[in-house]
């Protein structure tokens, strides 16, 4: 496994230098950049433009700008933010953190309902609870994320049992420990919630298809010739196979956090990194932009990694060579 491990880091670099490269190419063809917002006020002056440019070498051929770029980032250095005008690694870490926040909460509540949903639906086959499980997961799948945004956020405004957006209240200084925990989970429930509602719904149904599956199989049948417990036969034998192929799905749903959270975050008015992207590609802020993308690079790979880890932890037949 640690073999495996640092030959998939190894194979990880030259996807990650491709990722930053298109990336970089593509923000610096599009028409325009930051410095053509400067030239139209008039307290800026030309030679000021010139000298950042020539400070960071923007005024250099595409490529050169590349290599200097990723010549910096060898030294841990993530550029600067020509919008924010601090790091670039500054104002990726003031946000991190309430991503972070958001993006766990997401992963908790749609795994821990969806899974135990799926093998609710797949056990009572037909019966009343898998078709309501059914028409409710098919309904929240159907249900634009922002649209089911906007209708929470006006539903919290009219019975006021929710706030509207933010992660704190005003008077959150003032607060106790307990009362600030609670007051950050009240704040975090419509945007976890419209942010799970779309998985839940997903996994719930590939998560009964994959039991279904596995109950047809003749050691299921051969376990409960037995004569052991149901609930033994259904959890210990059943469900480690049926999980298998939804554990390589955690590893693409683990990278997909940081950008599904991105537009649920403008909406509720999460101070999350969804906010700060939205402005880096719409100022053309270069370097925030790679950085946003380059994490966005790196955990899709992590997710995919760890999805092969936990793969050969559940499943004792897979190994790798």
């Amino acid at each position: 496994m640690f073999k495996f491990i640092i030959k998939r880091i190894l194979v990880a670099i030259p996807l990650l230098l491709g990722i930053s490269l298109l990336t970089f190419i593509l923000i610096q063809a599009t028409p325009g950049n930051y410095f053509d917002t400067l030239k139209l006020n008039p307290q800026v002056s030309p030679e000021t433009i010139a000298r950042y440019q020539n400070l960071y070498h923007l005024d250099k051929p595409l490529m050169q700008q590349y290599f200097y770029w990723l010549g910096n980032l060898l030294r841990l250095d993530l550029g600067y933010s020509f919008f924010y005008n601090c790091p670039v690694s500054k104002v990726i870490a003031g946000r991190l953190f309430n991503t972070f926040i958001l993006s766990l909460a997401v992963l908790i509540l749609t795994w821990s309902v969806a899974i135990p949903l799926g093998i609710w639906a797949a056990v009572r086959r037909n019966h009343f609870v898998d078709r309501i499980l059914s028409f409710c997961s098919f309904a929240g799948l159907s249900i634009p994320s922002f649209f089911l945004a906007m209708i929470l956020l006006f539903a919290a405004s009219h019975f006021q049992i929710l706030p509207l957006g933010g992660m704190r209240s005003a008077n959150f200084d003032d607060l106790n420990t307990a009362e600030k925990i609670i007051d950050i989970l009240r704040h975090l429930a419509i945007p976890a919630i419209v942010i799970s509602l779309g998985s839940i719904a997903g996994l719930q149904r590939l998560m009964r298809g994959n039991m279904l599956e596995v109950l047809r199989q003749q050691y299921i049948l051969a376990a409960r010739a037995k004569g052991l417990p149901e609930h033994r036969v259904i959890y210990r034998h059943a469900l480690r196979n049926a999980v298998n192929p939804l554990v390589t799905i955690f590893g693409y749903h683990f990278s997909e956090l940081l950008s599904g959270a991105a537009l649920i975050e403008i909406i509720c008015n999460w101070p999350g990194l969804g906010s700060v992207m939205l402005t880096a590609v719409r100022a053309k802020d270069v370097y925030l932009v790679m950085a946003s993308m380059l994490m966005g690079g790196v955990l899709l790979l992590l997710g995919n990694l760890l999805a092969d880890i936990l793969l050969a932890w559940v499943d004792p037949r897979i190994r790798y060579e």
